[in-house]
């Protein structure tokens, strides 16, 4: 696994992860009643986007190591993951 590859994986696992910490404690204007004209009462309040990041990113980077750590030990390769020959299909 070269350099930019890895850097790839940790991109998607962080975005991944992203993805599942933001919609924790979300609070909406509707929630707290202040609710800013021309804006829906789903908003988020007050989103801590750099708190959210901070998890996001020590999450993600224990899950990216095992990840890569199980690559590098050989353990996941490419044919891990080929479902055709798995499944009883033949190149001919």
């Amino acid at each position: 696994m070269g350099w930019f590859t890895s850097l790839v994986l940790l991109a998607v696992v962080w975005f991944m992860t992203l993805f599942i910490v933001l919609p924790l404690r979300l609070k909406t204007q509707g929630d707290t009643g202040n609710v800013v004209p021309g804006t829906p009462a789903s908003a988020p309040d007050n989103i801590q986007i750099k708190k959210k990041f901070l998890i996001t990113t020590l999450v993600s980077l224990p899950i990216w190591a095992v990840l890569v750590a199980l690559i590098l030990s050989g353990r996941i390769t490419v044919d891990s993951f080929d479902l055709f020959t798995r499944f009883g299909g033949h190149l001919d």
